[in-house]
């Protein structure tokens, strides 16, 4: 049986769980540019396993306290929404760093680094912008930080690019050539899902403003 608290007073807990959602996105990228700085010796997934497990643990409690609450504070499918496009960050950065990690010895000389940073600064992006939910939906201010996230997308698609170019124009290796197109897929899948979660906090904001 459901009491009046669980059914009128737990809507605004809904901010937190999607802030803490953002925040584990943004964990797992600060994890990938640790692991592209560190040694092949003493690389370890342990912090994208965290991550994951974090995130997949609050995508479960978002969608019971959807179940659960009679009054969000959010529409409940811009909820579920971002929800899921949050959840599917990490997932996509551990994948990356599992490959990464495999093809390390056989794929060559391929610096991630810019591109990881770029993925932290987007998540970076990204938590402001679910953190202004709560905060009256700033829609100029939430449009401004998803333009920047735009741009950031925009700049990694093209330095993915010039990966792919380099592939295609220098690579003799037909393994090491699969290798590569498949992180560079990955990535470029990383940066995506940072722009449709941003996308999705806009829409919300634009609805709501």
């Amino acid at each position: 049986m459901f009491s009046l608290q669980t059914i009128f007073g737990k809507g605004d807990k809904f901010y937190g769980l999607l802030e803490a959602s953002a925040e584990s996105a943004r964990s797992s990228t600060k994890a990938l540019i640790e692991l592209l700085s560190t040694p092949a010796t003493q690389q370890s997934l342990e912090k994208f396993k965290l991550a994951r497990r974090r995130e997949k643990d609050l995508f479960l409690q978002i969608n019971e306290e959807l179940v659960n609450t009679f009054v969000t504070v959010l529409d409940r499918e811009d909820i579920e929404a971002l929800n899921s496009a949050l959840y599917k960050i990490p997932k996509i950065v551990e994948k990356f760093a599992e490959r990464y990690t495999l093809a390390l010895d056989r794929m060559g000389s391929v610096d991630f680094t810019s591109q990881a940073s770029m993925l932290e600064q987007a998540c970076k992006v990204l938590k402001q912008m679910v953190g202004l939910l709560r905060k009256g939906m700033d829609l100029d201010n939430i449009k401004n930080l998803n333009d920047q996230l735009q741009s950031i997308e925009a700049e990694a698609d093209r330095q993915i690019l010039d990966l792919y170019r380099d592939a295609y124009a220098n690579e003799t290796d037909p393994i090491r050539y699969l290798i590569k197109m498949d992180l560079f897929e990955i990535l470029e899948k990383a940066i995506d899902r940072c722009r449709d979660s941003g996308n999705v906090v806009y829409h919300i904001a634009l609805k709501n403003s």
